[in-house]
């Protein structure tokens, strides 16, 4: 028997959320975006009429005021959007357990066990739909389907305030005639790769061959063909699963443009204490360290590395990211402007090793200190301890790192 998953997608949260008490700002082009005197002037979220204005998402504030000069921009309020995400997330447990967040914004929702059809799921979604609308004054599109990756879709194919089913007996019609790069995990680089050899749609992708597909792509290719078809076999996961998150990570954009070696360094281990605390907090260590770069005209590149000793040390995970900057990039020719520093695939800290004759008593020094310096902080606030490092205000300063986001949703590949 079918499963019966929602995929439920806020409208343009960011925006949205920031004007439910603004009313005399509903009818106006209104977006939200960064402060450009720390070079954070991005597009993050717009409403409705500045999006008829041409205004986009992620492009520069002065682009936009460019097509529509009297837009009205307001500072990002993460604390705001995650007291209306925990909200919104108490409606969704009112009608299942079973809710698997993806982003801020975004979560699965796995109706199965009320053991009724595709058309009793499509009822309950419009149930949900109103049921926000009218405790929030968000709104909501959401997909109906069989499958996490067709509900996902279905969320995205109409907007605002919709509700699509993507059936057994429809997504051939729906689905397969959508560009191939609306389909969840097909990037801009795997687009370009398929479009390359004539595989424009999401039906082009599903009717491929397995073995041309495996060859561009590798096992990636065969799973995005299932995918195509609606076929993922994966869980919608409550956030009670294993950890509850697949990382955590922090990143920021500095408000000069990293030249050096050096100042990389200390941007580095600037990242990996708050990441490395955060995992402290959550009790896990990480196996695997991810960096992400990005220079002026805003390409960026990610990296990771999978670690034989599991570890929470900030020195240990500052250690990996410079090697994988220094295997990676030219800062001689591409200054960074945004870096981050992100941890996934974690194991307990009571199971990170055992103890034996052979531990370095340096390392067991370091992980004391690392608890140390988060017992002193908690009781007397951030700034008791502070690496002299950090005292050069000429160094990345924490204060352009983003404060919300930091720990991620479960993996969709995660079983």
């Amino acid at each position: 028997m079918d499963k019966l998953i929602l995929h439920c997608d806020l409208n343009s949260f960011f925006a949205t959320a920031s004007l439910v008490d603004k009313p005399e700002l509903h009818d106006l082009p209104v977006v939200v975006a960064g402060d450009p005197k720390k070079r954070h002037g991005i597009i993050l979220a717009k409403n409705m009429p500045a999006k008829r204005k041409g205004v986009s998402t992620a492009e520069p504030i002065w682009k936009a005021i460019q097509k529509c000069p009297d837009l009205v921009i307001l500072p990002p309020d993460y604390k705001l959007y995650m007291k209306y995400s925990e909200m919104v997330k108490e409606i969704y447990y009112q009608f299942t357990g079973n809710v698997e967040p993806f982003g801020i914004d975004e979560c699965w929702l796995d109706i199965s066990k009320l053991n009724k059809d595709i058309s009793y799921a499509e009822k309950i979604a419009y149930e949900i739909k109103e049921a926000v609308k009218a405790e929030t004054k968000l709104t909501l599109s959401a997909g109906v389907s069989f499958s996490k990756i067709f509900a996902k879709l279905g969320s995205d194919y109409k907007k605002p305030d919709a509700v699509t089913v993507i059936s057994r007996d429809n997504y051939r019609d729906i689905a397969w005639s959508l560009p191939v790069g609306d389909l969840l995990y097909v990037g801009r680089a795997t687009k370009r790769k398929l479009n390359n050899i004539a595989i424009n749609t999401i039906g082009d992708l599903a009717k491929a061959s397995p073995h041309v597909l495996k060859v561009l792509l590798g096992k990636n290719g065969l799973i995005l063909k299932n995918f195509a078809n609606g076929e993922d076999g994966s869980l919608v996961k409550s956030t009670d699963h294993a950890y509850g998150f697949k990382g955590i990570g922090n990143s920021m954009t500095t408000k000069r443009d990293l030249l050096y070696d050096y100042d990389v360094n200390i941007a580095f281990l600037l990242l990996s204490e708050m990441v490395s605390k955060r995992m402290r907090a959550q009790h896990v260590a990480t196996r695997c360290v991810c960096i992400y770069l990005r220079d002026k005209d805003l390409k960026h590149i990610t990296r990771q590395r999978k670690l034989t000793t599991p570890t929470f040390i900030s020195d240990e995970i500052k250690d990996v990211c410079m090697e994988l900057y220094a295997t990676n990039w030219d800062i001689a020719d591409r200054p960074i402007r945004s870096i981050g520093v992100r941890t996934t695939d974690f194991t307990p800290i009571s199971s990170t090793r055992q103890i034996s004759f052979f531990d370095s008593l340096n390392r067991m020094h370091l992980e004391a200190l690392e608890f140390a310096k988060d017992k002193i902080i908690l009781r007397y606030g951030k700034d008791a301890v502070i690496r002299a490092v950090f005292l050069d205000k000429t160094s990345p300063q924490e204060g352009g790192h983003k404060e919300q986001h930091i720990v991620h949703p479960l993996s969709f590949f995660r079983k």
